[in-house]
């Protein structure tokens, strides 16, 4: 990580890309809301800051339910769904995720307790909000009636004022102020900030994001970070290089990235991405891809670093969302 001022760091960011069709393998709509829970515990509780679900053209539809419970039945927009769902604070949720078939066993999910997943009561100098409507005179409450838009922020019975107007309905990040929260009582004051805020100022892990590729080409192509992502990993038990490997390691930086930082040290990536395949692997993802003309055998060279996750793997298959845990 880098020091951009006396306040700010500036972190490495970490993505992983699944693809969607790893839910088709569940035989139930229970179990299949059950397998997105663990890929979504597992991106919380080692810091992910985005999870891409892409199609592989592998997946089939989920016809677990009668015809007209299925408004939904693309695998990928369901493992899409609940990520997003497990990463939404819960005080926000009905705001955000109306009643819909692929929430039905969403009581089964595991609780993400990320720091932005604030219990009632709790104090934190960021929280997220939803942009609220107010009418005009309300802001005799505490609030400055010339002043920007309302975020309701899981706070009971307080709103917080920010210093900027925003379209209602919008999720926010939102900086308080510790002296207007401190009085109990009324509007309190903030500023909407960036997501990545409370991690740049206060190291404090805010969640991922979750977003929809097209394809195994889609994660490259629409990358949401100028330049791309600088060091890519691709898994494999065909990997040209073990995780047992004594010279393998991303602290062993000097492997993968070839640019110099100022003292003459190797560079840190700023922006990882970790690749997984489903049940058949990268290697048919690629081939499944008619976008890409690079045949599945020569999947490695897409990447930077292509690993065996799992070289004494006892059973025949590891699941996607076994991977996920052992190469985080």
């Amino acid at each position: 990580m880098t020091s951009t001022s006396s306040t700010t760091t500036t972190y490495p960011t970490v993505s992983i890309a699944i693809p969607g069709s790893v839910v088709s393998n569940a035989q139930t709509r229970e179990l299949q809301t059950q397998l997105a829970g663990q890929i979504a515990r597992a991106a919380a509780v080692y810091r992910v800051d985005e999870i891409v679900v892409f199609d592989d053209g592998l997946g089939s539809s989920l016809k677990t339910q009668p015809p007209h419970m299925q408004p939904s039945t693309d695998p990928h927009a369901f493992l899409a769904r609940i990520l997003q769902y497990c990463e939404c604070p819960q005080y926000l949720r009905r705001k955000f995720f109306p009643m819909h078939p692929d929430l039905q066993f969403a009581g089964l999910l595991p609780p993400l307790d990320a720091p932005h997943h604030l219990r009632r009561g709790d104090f934190a100098a960021f929280r997220e909000g939803v942009v609220v409507e107010r009418k005009s005179g309300d802001g005799g409450k505490g609030g400055d009636e010339d002043g920007g838009s309302f975020v309701d922020c899981g706070v009971p019975n307080r709103l917080v004022q920010i210093d900027r107007d925003i379209t209602p309905g919008i999720r926010c990040t939102v900086k308080l102020d510790t002296k207007s929260y401190l009085t109990k009582k009324g509007v309190m004051e903030g500023k909407a900030v960036s997501p990545t805020t409370p991690r740049d100022e206060e190291g404090m892990y805010w969640g991922y994001t979750t977003r929809l590729a097209s394809s195994i080409n889609g994660i490259f192509e629409e990358c949401p970070y100028e330049g791309g992502y600088d060091l890519k990993v691709g898994t494999s038990e065909r990997g040209d290089i073990s995780i047992d490997d004594i010279n393998f390691g991303l602290k062993k930086k000097r492997q993968y990235t070839k640019s110099k930082n100022k003292s003459g040290g190797d560079e840190r990536f700023s922006h990882l991405l970790i690749v997984f395949g489903g049940v058949a692997g990268i290697e048919e993802c690629v081939d499944a891809d008619e976008s890409m003309t690079l045949p599945g055998e020569d999947s490695k060279k897409m990447f930077d670093v292509w690993v065996n996750i799992c070289p004494y793997q006892g059973s025949r298959t590891i699941r996607t969302e076994e991977a996920v845990l052992i190469t985080l």
